[in-house]
């Protein structure tokens, strides 16, 4: 009887994705939501119309669902897909710092009230882990402070291009010695979660949502007086068995603004 109150118990968490240009934002969403992935996915932009001929009003996110059962609950992810500083179509070159400073401006329209975030970054691409890390200062500082903040470094399967290491083993005497490098050690002093993902590969992408729905509903409930799980110091790097997603109807919402 307890196992079927559970999985009858439904839980909606806001979630929203962050970080650079060309990360894999989408990607990862894609992925997760219909287990598909286009090696050239097009910019993410909620909509766009003319305002005059050097300006242009848009809504940089798309907005997609997607359910994961969990042993507690099924989680109901609502899912923002956010576009990246720059990401901006074809006007890109023509206007790319008024963008930014769009983007920027709107983003805490998106994380706000959000129960999760996953702040995204390019582990062949040192640049993106420096703005996946100015985002993280940013929700800590101004999100919601019982939030799941989840950092990914997304493009696992770039190997041989890694700019960002993930681990480092030393052997000596006969032990191994592990020493957490850039991303871990980061993740580990800023008390938040950290995965290595690919989009492309599969890899991961389930036990990133998978880990941030269980923490997420361990945190609900240690605000209802429950007791709360420790966040994993070290997430999974490889996939476990699939997790019973819960299929759904991906929607994607054009939001103009005034």
């Amino acid at each position: 009887l307890p196992e079927v109150m559970s999985a009858a118990r439904v839980c909606h968490f806001k979630l929203v994705l962050l970080g650079d240009t060309a990360v894999g934002k989408s990607c990862l969403v894609v992925r997760f939501v219909r287990d598909e992935f286009f090696e050239f996915q097009e910019p993410t932009i909620g909509g766009t119309r003319p305002l005059s001929l050097a300006f242009f009003i848009f809504s940089p996110a798309a907005f997609l669902t997607q359910s994961v059962a969990t042993g507690a609950a099924t989680v109901k992810f609502e899912i923002w897909d956010t576009a990246g500083q720059g990401e901006t179509g074809n006007f890109v070159s023509y206007s790319s710092l008024f963008f930014q400073e769009r983007y920027r401006s709107l983003a805490p329209m998106y994380y706000r009230g959000a129960a999760a975030a996953i702040v995204v970054y390019d582990i062949t691409n040192k640049d993106s882990f420096n703005g996946a890390k100015s985002w993280v200062k940013e929700l800590q500082r101004r999100g919601d402070p019982n939030a799941v903040i989840a950092l990914a470094g997304n493009k696992a399967d770039l190997q041989s291009k890694r700019k960002i290491d993930y681990q480092v083993w030393l052997f000596a005497a006969a032990l191994s010695v592990f020493v957490a490098q850039e991303a871990q050690q980061y993740a580990e002093e800023n008390g938040i979660m950290h995965i290595e993902t690919s989009a492309k590969n599969d890899t991961n992408v389930k036990s990133l949502f998978h880990e941030i729905g269980t923490y997420g509903l361990s945190i609900k409930a240690h605000i209802s007086g429950g007791v709360a799980q420790k966040l994993p110091s070290h997430a999974p790097q490889s996939d476990r068995e699939a997790f019973p997603l819960i299929p759904c109807v991906p929607t994607r919402v054009d939001v103009f603004l005034a």
